[in-house]
């Protein structure tokens, strides 16, 4: 009976944990797109209030951790260039 409750938790912990992978996966994707987006604008062709929501967007991947941003930038095969 105890084995069989063990086992059930560990599926449990298993599926959440493949759940949480694929949401990461899911985030580094978006992270990867909205710094390459970020990288090839020009702020001169843009409004104030694009700018801002723009700066807002890159202040928040900026944040990020080196390695989170590798990883988000890799997700989308992109790279830092400069």
């Amino acid at each position: 009976m105890q084995n069989t409750i063990n086992q059930n938790e560990i599926n449990m912990l298993r599926t959440e944990l493949e759940l949480l992978m694929r949401e990461r996966d899911s985030l580094l994707r978006v992270t990867g797109a909205a710094a390459g987006l970020i990288a090839e604008m020009d702020s001169h062709d843009l409004s104030i209030r694009t700018i801002e929501a723009a700066d807002l967007l890159a202040t928040t991947i900026n944040s990020l951790s080196e390695e989170s941003l590798q990883d988000a930038l890799s997700a989308v095969n992109a790279e830092i260039v400069g």
